[in-house]
């Protein structure tokens, strides 16, 4: 498939088929995607945990579902056979910004524009998406990220013994489409904003003549 073919039919799925199991290799196949995008300084300091067993599935979504009856969305997402918990540590990033060859003599967030441990795991995300979508030029495979609630963070940490520097900065879940799915969430109400509210050149706003 084209690579634009692939950006044009990506967009996050919501519903899955709970019989139709994912393609044996399929979520390490993804992750291994996910471990070739870029990583500032060479880094590799966000990590993958993959849960496709049900039994790893149900407890996530134990412990980071409220009580009382599932609403849609919840009831959608928690069809699918796959997970991949995408998590990021800083201390890898100022540890390794320290080093010699970076020029920094301690580690300090101060020097940073932005805190690439978040960038680095959102291109890692963003690459596990694409890769979903070309994994079957069908289109029955989809996938979603989504954000695990900051009350429920520790909880899961506590629950998959994840260590306490790495930041948990959310889930993708991956499966066949349901029948009848259909595009829901933000898109359905809000429009796409024109090229050129977002797209600039040479300056912010082209001077007035």
């Amino acid at each position: 498939m084209e690579f634009s073919e692939v950006v044009r039919r990506r967009r996050m799925v919501r519903d899955y088929d709970p019989d139709r199991p994912l393609p044996d290799g399929l979520l390490d196949r993804l992750v291994d995607v996910g471990l070739r995008a870029p990583t500032a300084g060479f880094t590799q300091g966000v990590s993958f945990l993959i849960l496709d067993r049900d039994a790893d599935r149900d407890r996530f979504w134990t412990v980071t579902s409220g009580d009382g009856e599932p609403d849609s969305w919840l009831r959608g997402m928690r069809t699918a056979p796959g997970l991949i918990l995408l998590l990021a540590s800083a201390d890898a990033y100022l540890d390794r910004y320290a080093l010699a060859d970076k020029g920094w003599t301690e580690r300090s967030v101060e020097p940073w524009t932005a805190p690439y441990w978040f960038v680095d795991a959102g291109m890692a995300g963003m690459a596990i998406l694409y890769a979903a979508v070309d994994a079957d030029p069908q289109g029955r495979i989809g996938a979603c990220f989504f954000g695990v609630p900051a009350d429920r963070v520790e909880r899961v940490r506590e629950t998959f013994g994840i260590p306490a520097e790495q930041y948990v900065v959310g889930v993708v879940s991956v499966g066949h489409r349901a029948a009848g799915e259909r595009q829901s969430g933000s898109p359905r109400s809000r429009r796409r904003q024109p090229r050129e509210a977002l797209v600039h050149r040479g300056n912010w706003r082209t001077p007035k003549d």
